[in-house]
């Protein structure tokens, strides 16, 4: 069993009070941490708005080529059950283009990933589906 050495206290002498200036020590410290913890949160909630908008345009692309592969007069459709099938604030930052070949379909979906921290920089995501025609 360990003992714990206690200080002892002269008589006659009182402890030194704690001064102001380690007081102002541990709030700047805790000031800093918290900024810390909060430059975290906030990069890793950018990081899940990048998965978000890179999810949607990949759904988005699906149910476009879905709709365009379907028949005659449908490829003009596609880009815009893209659009539909997003979420709103994600969609109004995309671009949508159908293109064709011979016996396929392709929807391209481009997000703009939106910023939170200014230091985290995404280039565009771009998601393609390609579906073959009926």
């Amino acid at each position: 069993m360990t003992h714990l050495r206690r200080r002892r206290l002269v008589p006659g002498r009182t402890p030194a009070p704690r001064t102001t200036r380690q007081r102002g020590q541990a709030a700047l410290e805790y000031v800093g941490v918290v900024t810390l913890l909060l430059v975290v949160a906030l990069a890793a909630a950018q990081l899940g708005f990048a998965v978000y908008a890179a999810q949607q345009a990949g759904t988005a692309a699906r149910a476009g080529a879905r709709v365009a592969s379907d028949g005659v007069g449908q490829r003009q459709r596609g880009s815009s059950v893209a659009r539909e099938s997003m979420s709103e604030w994600v969609a109004k930052k995309a671009s949508f283009r159908t293109s064709g070949g011979a016996g396929s379909v392709t929807v391209t979906v481009r997000v703009k990933v939106p910023k939170l921290l200014p230091l985290f920089n995404f280039r565009p995501i771009e998601k393609s589906a390609t579906m073959p025609t009926d």
